[in-house]
């Protein structure tokens, strides 16, 4: 049976999961250790976005390599920025994060918009998280983002551990997405 969405719930809890064990155990993971993880999930992340990209892009013609889909990619990058400009995608971002900090009772929280960006950034942005919604919402395949939740679980937890409690919120926008 499909079930429609799945991913996208599993994804949000592993965000709010991770970010509740940083909040509570994440000062024992020394300075450190939470660095070299942070490391690693960048190169895991790295690693399947570009394995996703050139999978489309890297095509065997008549035994030769070529490429494909460059322009689109140059293209799509271009109007994405542009469009999110002229939006002003930046500025609603930030105000969500003045809304969140305000109703969430964290007024005193200094860094609680900052780490609700942060969060948020590192986990809506990025091809799994584009591809994985779309797979996730029309195919029913829930594959990509459960791999992502896995590592957005960690990155969150780290993040929270020294970031505080705004990095639970980036489980919304991943809802939204």
């Amino acid at each position: 049976m499909t079930v429609f969405g799945l991913g996208t719930i599993i994804n949000a809890a592993a965000i709010v999961v991770g970010g509740l064990i940083g909040l509570v155990g994440g000062k024992w993971i020394p300075v450190r250790c939470q660095e070299t993880i942070m490391r690693g999930m960048g190169v895991c992340i790295l690693f399947v976005g570009i394995a996703g990209g050139l999978e489309q892009m890297l095509v065997i013609e008549n035994g030769a390599l070529s490429t494909q889909g460059s322009l689109m990619l140059v293209v799509c990058i271009a109007l994405g920025s542009l469009i999110g400009e002229l939006l002003n995608l930046e500025g609603l971002i930030e105000r969500f994060g003045a809304w969140l900090k305000k109703i969430s009772g964290s007024s005193n929280d200094t860094r609680f918009i900052d780490a609700f960006i942060c969060a948020m950034m590192s986990v809506c942005i990025g091809a799994m998280a584009i591809v994985g919604a779309v797979q996730d919402g029309i195919y029913g395949d829930s594959t990509t983002l459960i791999t992502k939740s896995l590592m957005d679980f960690v990155i969150v937890m780290i993040m929270a551990s020294s970031m505080g409690k705004g990095c639970i919120f980036a489980a919304i926008p991943v809802l939204i997405l």
